[in-house]
């Protein structure tokens, strides 16, 4: 069996930078053997942003890759905190919240991009907790998708 740093390499994936926190925040906080991921965006490669709405300015397959560059984000302030995705055991919860039109409905499968990244790293069966997908009128910047985590560390 390989170590979720193992299966991330043989994704072939590259992180983006480490977001910094643009408000009165932490990142990331460990509480006993919990992890604490806050709010993270869609920080691309170059720190840059994927920006606008589903609906409107993308459609559900590019939701669906703003999500999972959400994922990576969210890896790359897990090395940054502690060093290494292996000191995370398991993925326990994730909430995404997708900024798009009133008639969208489709918020479950835009969050795939997160859980299936997730689920690649840590496995089926450690790599996917339980998770909540709401629509929002708006994010911060115009990001289309925002996911906080929980994690369980060994």
């Amino acid at each position: 069996m390989q170590s979720p740093e193992q299966n991330f390499e043989k994704l072939g994936l590259i992180l983006p930078p480490a977001p910094k926190p643009l408000g009165v925040y932490t990142p990331s906080l460990v509480v006993g053997n919990f992890l604490y991921l806050s709010g993270h965006g869609t920080v691309k490669i170059d720190g840059s942003l994927i920006v606008g709405r589903i609906g409107e300015d993308l459609d559900i397959e590019q939701g669906k890759l703003a999500a999972r560059q959400v994922g990576l984000a969210m890896l790359a302030t897990i090395k940054s905190s502690l060093g290494s995705l292996d000191k995370v055991k398991r993925v326990i919860k994730v909430l995404g919240m997708v900024n798009c039109v009133p008639s969208f409905e489709r918020h479950p499968y835009v969050m795939n991009g997160c859980s299936e990244l997730f689920a690649a790293v840590w496995g089926q069966e450690m790599g996917i907790g339980v998770r909540s997908a709401v629509g929002m009128g708006s994010l911060p910047d115009n990001i289309p998708v925002e996911i906080e985590g929980l994690f369980e560390l060994h």
